[in-house]
């Protein structure tokens, strides 16, 4: 018997896992009605898992080079060494942004990186990273570090000849907090052949991110979304997120998926194949919406903290996914290179007081959040915030 989109979302409520069936089936739904429908069913959702509070990060975003050994289809910010363009910072500058950041009342600071093969101290790339990372740590040892994507992970391992799990409990040791889930793009090597076939594989990033959690690292997970994939596919990533964060769960592992970020195709400087295959440059704020609410029902109970990417979809955009199942409107970012060089129309820094209002004209109250969604408030804050901006 066919389910009708009724009896999915009531499933979805009553807490039951969907189906690859059900999600796709969702995303199929059309009619204005049935796209209500969704929208109202992930914004109950939304409100039982965490309730009417917004959250946000005071962070800074630290991309401390753009020179790649590979090629991604849809990256425009990758750089050959000596292309006009390209950069590599030394840890005086990273240190510079860094102490900017914390002047600024950050907590975090989200750090990635071009895969830069001179990128090594004494032959090991591994002792780069930890170098950075110790660097930071010395002169500000409260500062929550979530940095080094799976994808950063792997390169790393395979240029020591490391295991992931040495690379990682290594970074940990060195005081990195988290791991940012990027690279993730779309979970289906079909796609990935397309979209950036020198980057690891699927099981690869899935291997990568269970170790991080079976050794109490936590990490977030995203989806590249809005270029050549279909529904199907992209229900399969969002199944094997979910089994990831199941196993976490089940076998108490001591971290866990903290967060789910779509992210949004932006095309405009990307390299020409694709864009010209995808055939727009700025992503369609109605799909996004759409794929939002039917993650957040697909995740469930698993994953409880869902944000757009207001870089991508501009602020006006990211409020309008509050109401179709996010929780969380992000950072502040400060500094943001990656997806603004794509060509992305969202900005580069938000301020707290436009996080703020953007939330309270929503007539919902807002909370400043760490990394891990723990609660921050007033006496704990390194920058006076209005009084009245939390809950």
């Amino acid at each position: 018997m066919t389910k009708t989109i009724e009896s999915i979302l009531e499933r979805a409520l009553l807490g039951q896992d969907l189906l690859v069936e059900d999600g796709i089936a969702l995303l199929n739904a059309r009619s204005p009605v049935e796209l209500l429908q969704i929208r109202d069913a992930a914004d109950q959702l939304r409100h039982k898992l965490t309730g009417e509070t917004v959250t946000y990060v005071i962070n800074r975003n630290l991309n401390f080079t753009n020179i790649c050994e590979q090629h991604c289809s849809f990256c425009a910010f990758r750089r050959d060494e000596g292309e006009e363009g390209a950069f590599w910072l030394d840890i005086e500058q990273i240190l510079a942004k860094v102490a900017d950041g914390v002047e600024r009342g950050a907590t975090e600071i989200c750090m990635q990186g071009g895969l830069n093969l001179k990128a090594k101290v004494q032959g090991s790339s591994l002792a780069y990273y930890t170098k950075l990372i110790s660097a930071i740590k010395a002169q500000f040892p409260n500062l929550h570090l979530h940095a080094f994507s799976p994808q950063e992970i792997q390169f790393i391992a395979r240029e020591d000849g490391l295991n992931y799990a040495n690379v990682i409990s290594a970074l940990q040791e060195a005081g990195v907090g988290s791991m940012p889930g990027t690279a993730a793009e779309v979970l289906d090597d079909d796609v990935r052949r397309i979209l950036c076939p020198e980057k690891t594989d699927s099981a690869t990033w899935l291997k990568i991110v269970g170790t991080a959690h079976r050794l109490g690292m936590p990490t977030t997970s995203t989806m590249l979304s809005g270029h050549i994939e279909t529904p199907a596919q992209q229900i399969r990533h969002f199944e094997q997120v979910r089994s990831l964060q199941q196993t976490a769960l089940q076998n108490d592992y001591p971290a866990h998926i903290t967060e789910f970020i779509l992210l949004p195709f932006v095309g405009q400087s990307a390299p020409k194949p694709l864009r010209r295959r995808v055939g727009r440059d700025q992503p369609v704020l109605a799909d996004t919406l759409h794929l939002t609410a039917v993650a957040r029902l697909f995740f469930g109970q698993w994953i409880v903290n869902h944000q757009p990417s207001w870089v991508k979809l501009g602020l006006a955009g990211a409020v309008d996914a509050l109401q179709w199942g996010c929780n969380d409107l992000g950072g502040t970012l400060m500094e943001e290179h990656i997806t603004t060089m794509a060509g992305a129309q969202g900005g580069t820094c938000l301020e707290v007081e436009e996080l703020q209002t953007a939330i309270a004209d929503l007539g919902r109250p807002h909370q400043q959040r760490d990394t891990l969604y723990n609660p921050i408030h007033f006496a704990a804050l390194q920058v006076p915030i209005e009084i009245g901006a939390g809950t």
